[in-house]
């Protein structure tokens, strides 16, 4: 059973940041995500897209902002879970909550931050006829470690980041990169699409566009693909086929947690600090909704300065908190460490 503070539901950058704010309150946190990284949508859909929103950075890019979030976070010493999805929940008799996951994993809270943002996100899975059959044996959607293709002959498929950083990253990795896309045109960062064009001339990516993947071939386990470009049908020798075309988010099982729903987002007071229908539980984020609601990052960052305050209220019962500026008061990690701005030398002049 893994005891906490505040249990987040969720380790996009909302999430993320909650870890800060809770820590100035001396609370702990841990992060369940079914995402094998932190980070939500940023890291796993669109790493290098700039964000030009975020308070104090004229633009940044997403993974930027995962890393400087996991950075400011780091000294409050959060846990994770990851790649592992929130299954159900139980209210216990003292109104704290176990969350259980899809691989059985339990967590203790007082409270839970749902901060999913815009749900659980599921893999888009391309329409080829007995695709299910090779899932695990060949067909992977998301790549949780790279040096698993380690040697081996890989075809990849999709237009956007994740296909593109892939197909670079795996150039040096595996023994053979086929990337095809169905269009001559790719949906990702400049810089990638043209890193993706040199590494097809030095013939570490065999490019086929446009084309699509339509039939998988094999005993138990993927040996080959065909693909049709121009009317024409190839077939390819393959050790792993991954289809890169995104992700889909679902509510998912939190949708049967008794919580009050709304086109697929969970209503919250937003008068007060964010909480549902069921005391203890909150929700932040893109996941919400609320009269007006903007979905925007910065106002996740918000929502989860609020919430922290009432999770605090909540943990310590009859406890006054007093608001100390961080310019004021320094920040004193769960690691030992402090950092504060450097007081001013009195000294007199003779």
């Amino acid at each position: 059973m893994i005891k906490t503070d505040i249990l987040i539901i969720g380790a996009g950058p909302t999430g993320l940041f909650t870890v800060f704010e809770a820590g100035l309150l001396k609370l702990k946190c841990h992060l369940i995500d079914a995402l094998p990284q932190p980070g939500g949508q940023c890291s796993e859909i669109y790493p290098k897209k700039p964000i030009y929103d975020i308070p104090g950075f004229p633009e940044i890019l997403a993974g930027d902002l995962t890393r400087n979030l996991l950075e400011q976070g780091k000294q409050f010493e959060p846990g994770f879970t990851l790649g592992e999805r929130a299954e159900t929940i139980e209210k216990q008799d003292d109104g704290s909550f176990v969350v259980t996951t899809n691989k059985g994993t339990k967590h203790h809270a007082p409270v839970v931050a749902i901060a999913g943002g815009l749900g659980s996100f599921e893999p888009r899975k391309p329409a080829i006829e007995g695709i299910a059959d090779y899932e695990d044996n060949g067909v992977e959607y998301i790549i949780k470690d790279p040096e698993f293709y380690r040697g081996k002959k890989v075809v990849i498929s999709g237009g956007g980041d994740s296909a593109l950083d892939w197909s670079i990253f795996l150039a040096d990795v595996a023994s053979d990169v086929t990337l095809i896309h169905r269009r001559n045109e790719f949906r990702g960062a400049l810089d990638s699409v043209e890193k993706v064009r040199e590494l097809t001339q030095e013939g570490k990516i065999k490019l086929v566009t446009p084309a699509e993947v339509t039939e998988l071939h094999g005993e138990g386990k993927i040996e080959a693909v065909t693909y049709v470009r121009e009317g024409e049908a190839t077939k390819i020798e393959t050790d792993h086929f991954i289809p890169l075309f995104g992700l889909s988010p679902k509510l998912g099982p939190i949708a049967n947690w008794g919580l009050e729903i709304e086109k697929n987002a969970i209503k919250v007071d937003n008068s007060l600090n964010y909480q549902t229908n069921i005391p203890g539980i909150f929700a932040i984020g893109d996941v919400n909704t609320y009269p007006e609601k903007l979905k925007l990052i910065l106002c996740g960052f918000h929502e989860a300065t609020l919430m922290c305050q009432a999770a605090y209220r909540i943990i310590n019962p009859g406890k006054k908190y007093v608001l100390k500026y961080t310019t004021v008061s320094g920040i004193d990690g769960f690691d030992g460490s402090r950092k504060e701005a450097p007081k001013a030398v009195v000294q007199a002049i003779n």
